[in-house]
């Protein structure tokens, strides 16, 4: 089932006598029931406003063609959403519904903010086939359920999105990444702490143990990312790689590209960046790759692992992204609730989608 129209997609959900499975553009090879309900055809920017930092696109969307209106004008989505196709093996198109139902969110998250931070409104149709509108082109306060950001990283689980309204940013006129020695993740992570708490605005702070390397990353207006680079050379030292290579080394470190033509399963840690050491270490995993100062770890870790019982309790959640059908049906993609997260969770997806036809047991 393809809809072209929102109409045409209420009217599908409203007859829906069973289970769908919601799909964007098809690129994170998520499992369920059949048949699918696709978005993939609710395509087209329908305002974009450079003035106003606002862009308002069908869920079907291309990603490609809302970059290319934006590099158009000198802008970006500043939350940078990474590509999953080569991580993950799989084909299609990344689209802005999928992007924004993933809550998905890149390297600059840590200076940014995440994509639910830039979304200003969206629409999408509801388990009874209900074409619901909430928010606008412009930051407001509202009561009740922020569905705005409450639809962001839902997983299609509580509705169908159909449209989204973005503010999105100027481009910055150059970047330069600062490489910083770290032959350990507990010095990686206290030079990335050390850069993010100084004074020179560092938009990226990842760590790859296999380059023994801590990145930092500075943008802006050249000359002041010079000055800033001067700077925090001097207070962390490091070797500083120009504007071209560095776009190309943290375009690689959104994507994961160290994991690609790497086997195993994937795993997708949110921890406290001052915890990441340990957590890194009870892993034992094959591969790690950090970023966010820390607190994102990518694992690549042998088939079968259930990196969940090796930790044991820990803060933050641990996402199986990448393995075979019977690891992700045994251990589940997404960290399990404690009994009260469940509950209210189960609570919001009954007043969502009372008929339980969206995408079942993908979040528990």
């Amino acid at each position: 089932m393809r809809p072209e129209t929102e109409a045409e997609l209420a009217e599908i959900v409203a007859g829906l006598n069973g289970p769908v499975r919601i799909a964007g553009g098809g690129t994170r090879g998520v499992a369920g029931p059949e048949p699918v309900l696709s978005a993939a055809g609710l395509r087209g920017i329908t305002l974009y406003e450079p003035g106003a930092l606002t862009l308002v696109a069908r869920a079907g969307t291309p990603l490609a063609e809302i970059d290319a209106a934006l590099e158009a004008e000198g802008q970006q989505l500043a939350f940078e959403p990474m590509d999953y196709r080569g991580l993950l093996g799989t084909s299609g198109e990344p689209t802005i519904g999928g992007v924004v139902a993933a809550n998905i969110s890149g390297p600059r998250r840590i200076q940014a903010g995440a994509c639910r931070d830039f979304l200003l409104g969206v629409h999408y149709v509801d388990g009874l086939g209900r074409v619901i509108k909430n928010g606008g082109r412009v930051m407001k306060n509202v009561t009740g359920y922020d569905l705005v950001k409450l639809m962001a990283g839902s997983w299609g689980t509580l509705g169908v999105l159909t449209e989204v309204s973005l503010k999105v940013l100027p481009k910055p006129e150059a970047q330069m990444t600062l490489a910083v020695g770290a032959p350990d993740v507990r010095t990686a992570v206290e030079v990335m702490s050390a850069a993010l708490k100084s004074p020179y605005e560092v938009s990226g702070a990842a760590y790859d143990p296999s380059t023994g390397r801590a990145l930092l990353r500075i943008e802006g207006f050249s000359d002041s990312v010079a000055y800033r680079d001067n700077r925090l050379r001097e207070a962390v030292g490091g070797e500083s790689i120009g504007s071209e290579d560095s776009a190309l080394r943290w375009g690689e470190l959104r994507d994961v590209r160290a994991f690609h033509d790497h086997d195993g399963d994937v795993w997708r840690l949110s921890v406290k960046p001052g915890d990441a050491p340990d957590i890194a270490a009870r892993i034992s995993a094959d591969r790690l790759l950090f970023d966010w100062g820390g607190g994102l770890i990518w694992a690549s870790v042998p088939k079968g692992t259930d990196v969940r019982e090796r930790l044991g309790h820990f803060q933050g959640h641990a996402t199986l992204l990448r393995a075979d059908a019977p690891t992700m049906e045994e251990l589940g993609r997404f960290q399990p609730e404690n009994i009260a997260i469940q509950s209210l969770t189960k609570g919001i997806q009954k007043k969502f989608d009372p008929r339980g036809v969206f995408n079942q047991g993908l979040m528990g």
